[in-house]
């Protein structure tokens, strides 16, 4: 190997299938965590989508974190797509 190929940046792609997973179980944590703390899950998921206000989301088990690692596009895009069935 030669110090040109050592100086190459590779990269990695991520198949749709394993964001979509990863997205789901980050949402699960976040809706697990939001259950565990008395918050109502559901709304207070809709007030983040709609605002991107992370102060929705508790802090506790890094739900925040994890909530912002998505994307709320992408969120929205599968949450329409699951709910249409398309």
């Amino acid at each position: 190997m030669n110090r040109n190929d050592m100086e190459k940046t590779i990269t990695f792609s991520i198949r749709e299938e394993d964001r979509e997973r990863e997205r789901r179980q980050m949402l699960r944590a976040v809706y697990d965590a939001l259950v565990e703390k008395g918050h109502k899950p559901i709304d207070q998921l809709v007030g983040y989508i709609l605002t991107e206000d992370p102060t929705y989301i508790t802090n506790y088990k890094n739900a925040r974190g994890l909530i912002r690692r998505i994307d709320r596009y992408e969120l929205i895009a599968a949450l329409l797509k699951e709910y249409l069935g398309v």
